[in-house]
């Protein structure tokens, strides 16, 4: 491998949007996420509906679904 062209490796703390946080490696010191496997529904085994814009309510108006 060449030399002085790899990024460094170092810890890395992740914050999840949930509240979550861990430590992984990566080439960045911290990263900031909005789901991670506590909150991810194929983890949790429950739905939950990301709705920032009232998508849902228009599906739901469109199709006269209560």
């Amino acid at each position: 491998m060449k030399k002085d062209i790899h990024p460094n490796y170092m810890d890395c703390q992740v914050s999840c949007a949930c509240g979550n946080s861990f430590l992984t490696r990566s080439n960045v010191p911290e990263m900031k996420i909005d789901i991670c496997n506590e909150c991810h529904p194929f983890f949790t085994g429950s739905q939950k509906i990301v709705d920032a814009t009232g998508r849902v309510e228009k599906f739901k108006a469109k199709y006269n679904l209560k």
